[in-house]
């Protein structure tokens, strides 16, 4: 990840389009995220690196607080991963995953070929918000 003129441009109207304020830290961050054009998988961690990469100095707290920020302003969505792990999608429509457990990614799969027929019965006073789906892998 690289953060070009262009990228933060686009990561800054990406935080305009939800309303959040630009600080430095998360126009660095939404450059890093959109500034391709493409959308990202990243865990807090793999996002730290690539600001330290970039020179940028943000702690890994700062990083965990604004992906939180960007999740609850609807740029990104988290998947959670076996319980413990976390990953951040810019790809906010509803769609499943391949988690690729040998080498601990996440990508998109093909949301056309999976059908999900007789989900039970959301219990009394309840509805179903959605339902997320996270398909292991691993190398034969």
């Amino acid at each position: 990840m690289n953060v070009t003129e262009q990228a933060k441009t686009r990561g800054a109207a990406w935080l305009a389009e939800a309303g959040l304020r630009p600080t430095r830290q998360r126009t660095t961050l939404a450059a890093l995220l959109v500034g391709d054009g493409q959308h990202r998988h990243v865990t807090a961690e793999s996002l730290y690196g690539a600001v330290c990469d970039q020179g940028e100095s943000v702690s890994l707290a700062t990083v965990y607080n604004t992906l939180r920020a960007f999740c609850h302003a609807g740029l990104m969505q988290e998947v959670t991963v076996d319980g413990s792990r976390s990953y951040f999608d810019t790809n906010t429509h509803e769609h499943p995953h391949f988690f690729w457990e040998d080498e601990g990614t996440l990508t998109d799969a093909p949301s056309e070929e999976l059908v999900i027929s007789n989900l039970p019965s959301a219990p009394e006073g309840a509805e179903i918000a959605s339902v997320d789906v996270v398909i292991r892998l691993r190398r034969k």
